[in-house]
């Protein structure tokens, strides 16, 4: 599977290539990343979330060594990432969470779940998904609290923090994954048209997040602090990935293809809603996007030789 592979991974980053010359060279109109991107993350990207997790049972979405191995390396990394920024980059706790989630949020929607669709089949969707709503329900939240407390405003309002943190659970991905795990929970047997509909929509999500991640790649600089961007870089791309393999092959002895997806997802480049964040919070910005930036350049060469190695 790791030549057959890579053969995989190649054209999924050749568009995510295009994508990147379309804007550099400004093929299409302005606005036209910031479109796209919405279609992906709140049309297409459910409709996969949806359809896919309406067939599986509970057990199979709350598989805890899984879980524990994933998440686990998500919470190390991000653990350690704030330490190293207190005390080699000493600012402020709204850049310290962020520096914390730029070293362990993985580009899952936009990059990691069309590389495991595309190498694993329909059988690695559901681990691929639980990674994405793992980094968004449990981690993003982290970050906005830490701002929200560094804003000084939890104290004056508590709102402050419940806003944010309701606005994440009625983002379209939590409320693709409960619909999607309650329908598979009734057992409920969604009608043909509505499946037919659904899937019509998630086979756009490949071709359109990765097209979205190159458009959003061609507006941002590398320029920032080289030093802690380095060291980002290196947390993302080596240390996440090697904690993971450590959890998922020798302390969870996860089975099959689970482990493999586990350390793939740790592996990929640092993700877009950090950028996100970072900007609602006028905190952070050009380091992480330099971050996305880099990391994602890299990740071209080390994915392709992961799998090699994870399943030569």
């Amino acid at each position: 599977m790791g030549s057959a592979g890579v053969s995989i991974i190649l054209p999924l980053f050749g568009i995510l290539l295009t994508g990147y010359l379309a804007g550099r060279f400004k093929v299409l109109v302005d606005g036209a990343s910031a479109m796209l991107n919405q279609f992906v993350f709140v049309v297409a990207f459910p409709a996969l979330i949806f359809n896919s997790l309406s067939r599986v049972s509970m057990r199979e979405f709350f598989d805890w060594p899984f879980l524990g191995a994933l998440g686990g390396g998500m919470l190390a990394i991000f653990c350690l990432s704030l330490l190293v920024a207190r005390l080699a980059f000493a600012d402020s706790l709204t850049a310290l969470g962020l520096h914390g989630l730029t070293a362990m949020f993985s580009s899952t929607a936009y990059i990691g779940l069309p590389v495991i669709r595309m190498v694993y089949g329909d059988a690695g969707l559901v681990p691929g998904i639980i990674g994405a709503v793992i980094t968004g329900a449990v981690f993003m939240p982290l970050g906005i609290i830490l701002a929200e407390i560094d804003k000084r405003r939890a104290r004056a309002k508590g709102h402050f923090i419940l806003a944010p943190l309701a606005a994440v659970l009625r983002n379209p991905i939590m409320l693709a994954t409960a619909a999607g795990l309650a329908v598979s929970a009734a057992g409920f047997a969604i009608p043909g048209p509505i499946r037919t509909f659904c899937e019509l929509l998630s086979g756009a999500f490949i071709p359109c997040a990765l097209f979205a991640a190159g458009l959003f790649m061609s507006g941002f600089s590398v320029k920032g602090e080289s030093k802690e961007i380095a060291w980002l870089v290196l947390a993302k791309l080596v240390l996440h990935p090697l904690i993971t393999w450590w959890l998922a092959y020798h302390v969870f002895a996860l089975k099959g293809i689970l482990p493999a997806i586990a350390v793939l997802q740790a592996a990929l480049p640092s993700g877009v809603p950090v950028f996100v964040l970072a900007q609602q919070y006028n905190t952070f910005a050009t380091r992480s996007s330099a971050v996305i930036v880099v990391s994602t350049a890299i990740s071209a060469l080390t994915l392709p030789a992961l799998l090699i190695f994870l399943n030569g």
